[in-house]
């Protein structure tokens, strides 16, 4: 871990990987459950899977980003 490493940011980027992950899941198991009928859901799940998703991997590569790692253009 890099020494100027502010412990607040970590925890934030951290929570915010692990919100985007559990939003994905939720949304990828709710699209998955089986039908009883065809109603229209309440909300759409596909939406909210995709902006866990997004979440997520901005999430990931901030990490990398946190530990040194250049992940965009130089």
């Amino acid at each position: 871990m890099p020494a100027n490493l502010d412990p607040t940011e970590l925890w934030l980027t951290l929570s915010a990987l692990g919100f985007g992950a559990a939003l994905t899941a939720l949304m990828a198991w709710l699209e998955r459950r089986p039908r009883k009928d065809f109603s229209p859901r309440m909300f759409p799940t596909t939406p909210f899977l995709f902006i866990g998703a997004v979440i997520a991997l901005l999430a990931l590569v901030h990490l990398l980003n946190l530990e040194g790692i250049h992940t965009g253009r130089q």
